[in-house]
């Protein structure tokens, strides 16, 4: 199988929601609970894109999966840590993919003024805390019952993980 990764397009929007549509419907991965329209998935993709890394994976051709960096919080002190989120499709899981993504996606990050990642992970899911930990994360904390998904309470954990020595940043106002 031959992978390919490059930075996101607009018109992988119906693909990167093919992918992410199992896992709304079917798992509590994620706590969106409604497929968003390929409209307003197309405008979550442009909102993130053009700040931020984005990367897709093609495996013979095909998107088989994604990963991005996203905005950690809303206040401005918070402009030196972001999240960072990786969805493959289940059809393509344990093929490499997942670290690929990550790869490359942590190597474009070391040209951004991000010192902090962060990754939140619904309990259970050993896959995906065990990618993580093979990155450098740690656990830092975690939410207990704090989503209600699939006829369950569900627990959240914090995972970070330093992108880079944590100096005096060169500007504010990232």
């Amino acid at each position: 199988m031959e992978l390919f990764i490059r930075p996101v397009t607009p018109a992988d929007a119906a693909d990167i929601l093919r992918i992410y549509t199992p896992y709304i419907t079917g798992t509590a991965i994620t706590f969106e609970t409604e497929v968003p329209t390929l409209e307003a998935f197309s405008a979550r993709i442009e909102g993130i894109r053009h700040k931020y890394p984005y990367f897709v994976c093609e495996a013979d051709g095909v998107v088989a999966g994604y990963a991005y960096a996203s905005k950690h919080r809303e206040r401005a002190a918070y402009q030196y840590s972001i999240d960072v989120s990786i969805y493959v499709d289940a059809g393509y899981q344990s093929k490499g993919i997942g670290k690929a993504l990550y790869r490359h996606l942590f190597n474009a990050l070391q040209s951004y003024p991000f010192y902090t990642a962060y990754a939140s992970i619904t309990l259970p899911n050993e896959k995906s805390v065990g990618l993580h930990r093979s990155f450098g994360f740690h656990e830092v904390g975690g939410y207990h019952n704090v989503g209600y998904k699939m006829g369950k309470w569900l627990d959240v954990i914090w995972l970070e993980k330093p992108l880079r020595e944590y100096d005096t940043p060169a500007k504010e106002g990232v």
